[in-house]
């Protein structure tokens, strides 16, 4: 029993404590996406299809946004500031005009939603680098229409906020009018809410509030995010909620 508790013990000691966040890839995508867009569903499958095969090793948002929603069908989901967040990424990629779907990874680049195998080049590419901060969400509480919450980061935060984000995990819809009218559709890691916190310190408190479209049998997720200045991600994490 002895040299079991000192075999032990020296393994411990080689291997060191269990990795942090930090020490894991970091990859993150988020999805433009819209109901009224017929060639976005491909791509609300394919990053369905990501989340289901990597489970939490990948941060998978889905914007919804709402310039398609003026034409025969209006996405629910959309929001007038997706569409807004989305131009500030096209302002970062210097691109003429934003479309959908489109997808953009860790902040840093894009590429078409729908197509897989630049996907799967860019998972592969990303799944080989580390996270630059640690941000961990706990003692989450509901309170009536609001989520409290605690953050705390291990990390690097000059010129640095936390972008919160509440999702819905799955809703399906029946379109009825538009380029989508009579379809099924299957949407995933829904972004309802979210918001920023500039920071000043490396922990706090803060709350997200949850937007009536939220039914209660939705599953939701609390998503954090650490992004610089110049909207690259270098930190995240997901709860369940």
């Amino acid at each position: 029993m002895k040299n079991l508790i000192v075999i032990i013990i020296t393994l411990f000691f080689f291997m060191g404590q269990p990795p942090t966040a930090k020490d894991k890839p970091l990859i993150v995508l988020e999805l433009f996406t819209s109901q009224g867009c017929s060639s976005c569903m491909p791509a609300d499958e394919l990053l369905k299809a990501v989340k289901d095969n990597y489970g939490d090793e990948i941060i998978v948002l889905s914007y919804h946004v709402d310039y398609w929603s003026y034409i025969g069908w209006k996405d629910p989901f959309s929001q007038k500031n997706f569409s807004q967040k989305q131009r500030l990424y096209g302002n970062k990629f210097k691109s003429r005009s934003i479309y959908t779907p489109q997808v953009v990874i860790n902040g840093r680049e894009h590429f078409v939603g729908s197509n897989q195998s630049i996907m799967n080049h860019k998972l592969a590419h990303y799944g080989k680098e580390k996270a630059e901060a640690e941000i961990k969400l706990h003692n989450l509480k509901q309170n009536g229409e609001t989520w409290s919450f605690q953050y705390s980061i291990n990390g690097n935060i000059d010129n640095k906020r936390l972008r919160v984000a509440l999702l819905i995990k799955h809703r399906e819809t029946v379109v009825k009018r538009g380029e989508n009218s009579n379809r099924i559709l299957q949407n995933a890691n829904i972004v309802v809410k979210e918001t920023y916190i500039d920071l000043a310190e490396s922990f706090g408190n803060s709350h997200i509030t949850i937007p009536n479209i939220v039914k209660p049998e939705d599953e939701l997720y609390l998503i954090g995010l650490i992004e610089n200045e110049n909207f690259d991600i270098v930190g995240g994490t997901q709860v369940n909620l």
